[in-house]
């Protein structure tokens, strides 16, 4: 399983920035991004930022990254997915259109 970490620009330098998860640092690539000010949260994975983030799907993706740690630690997952489980499930744009056209497979 890929899991894309939120992490926070501290400085960039180039194409490089060192940013912070809120607990590690680390020096993560801006080539897909392109330039960033400090104070900006992006995905990363595998030491390259991925795209922009607003600040607070930052802090659902690190809830739920948090949440998967503790589990794999045999702990539980909290209130991490609290936005998740106050809805109904919903199905992408694209398929709910073709259920409400009646456009189902067996």
């Amino acid at each position: 399983m890929c899991v894309g970490i939120p992490m926070q620009v501290l400085s960039v330098n180039g194409i490089a920035a060192r940013a912070t998860d809120g607990e590690d640092e680390a020096l993560i690539d801006l080539t897909l991004t392109g330039p960033l000010a400090p104070g900006t949260w992006v995905l990363t994975h595998l030491g390259a930022a991925r795209e922009v983030l607003e600040a607070g799907e930052a802090v659902k993706i690190a809830a739920a990254v948090r949440a998967l740690k503790s589990i794999m630690a045999g702990g539980g997952i909290g209130d991490a997915f609290a936005d998740l489980e106050a809805r109904a499930p919903a199905l992408p744009p694209h398929l709910e259109t073709a259920r409400a056209a009646g456009k189902t497979t067996a």
